[in-house]
């Protein structure tokens, strides 16, 4: 009769053992430098075209690190799809790598000072991994939100990705990563929707993608590729577009 518990808690010490030392290994590799990111900044469309100030806040994904350029970066290639269809866009980043949503509150700071027409936000994949689906993952991003609408600033907020393509982290530990970044977009969407924001689940939109084709992601095999981000700013750019057109519609004045 005891056979059964001892051999489950057998399993249970080994796997979480196992998960030690993958979070070790893990830990211990080499990741794209966030020095290495291109400025997200720059400027796009014919400047006779109604001008739309774009504001991209979050982590090393909103920094655009894995990009080749800046012009492939979520919020380049977000601002080319908007000029391409009629707008004059003027691109600013405040992602800072390493982010975590507890850290939005100084870039939506920053990105008032803009004056922008429109805010991506994209967070989440920092607190997955550190299993922060909580009041210290909500709390600020709901703020953050909040600040930028009263500001009159429309929000579309990419939700934590799926953290089963990266191949930079071994199996089971990405699974884990994985199950708490579905819990974590969830509750992103749950709270940004609340306080005005639009919601848009990367995960589910892009993660098949990005599981089953190894270029989306970038040579450290954890930050998308330019190909990568083209996933997310497809993903992305229905919802900005919504939000662009409400606030200043393609041809207007």
């Amino acid at each position: 009769m005891r056979t059964a518990p001892l051999v489950a808690g057998t399993v249970v010490a080994a796997v979480v053992d196992l998960l030690v030392i993958e979070g070790l290994l893990a830990s211990r590799r080499t990741y794209l430098p966030p020095e290495g990111a291109p400025d997200v900044t720059g400027t796009f469309g014919d400047p006779a075209d109604p001008t739309v100030r774009l504001a991209v806040l979050g982590d090393s994904t909103a920094a655009g690190l894995g990009a080749s350029a800046p012009h492939t970066t979520v919020g380049g290639q977000l601002s080319a799809r908007l000029a391409a269809e009629g707008h004059h866009v003027v691109l600013e980043g405040f992602g800072v790598s390493g982010s975590r949503a507890g850290d939005l509150g100084p870039q939506a700071s920053r990105a008032l000072l803009s004056s922008p027409d429109v805010a991506v936000v994209l967070v989440g994949a920092n607190d997955a991994t550190r299993l922060s689906t909580g009041a210290r993952m909500v709390v600020p991003l709901s703020d953050a939100v909040r600040r930028l609408r009263e500001a009159g600033v429309p929000v579309v907020l990419g939700t934590c990705p799926d953290l089963l393509g990266p191949r930079a982290l071994l199996r089971p530990l990405r699974d884990l990563h994985a199950a708490v970044g579905r819990r974590v977009a969830a509750r992103q969407a749950e709270a940004a929707t609340a306080a005005g924001a639009v919601a848009v689940d990367l995960g589910r939109l892009t993660g098949p993608a990005f599981r089953a084709d190894p270029t989306t992601l970038a040579e450290d095999l954890y930050h998308p590729s330019d190909r990568g981000y083209a996933l997310w700013a497809d993903a992305l750019l229905p919802a900005l577009r919504d939000e662009v057109g409400r606030r200043l519609p393609a041809g207007g004045v």
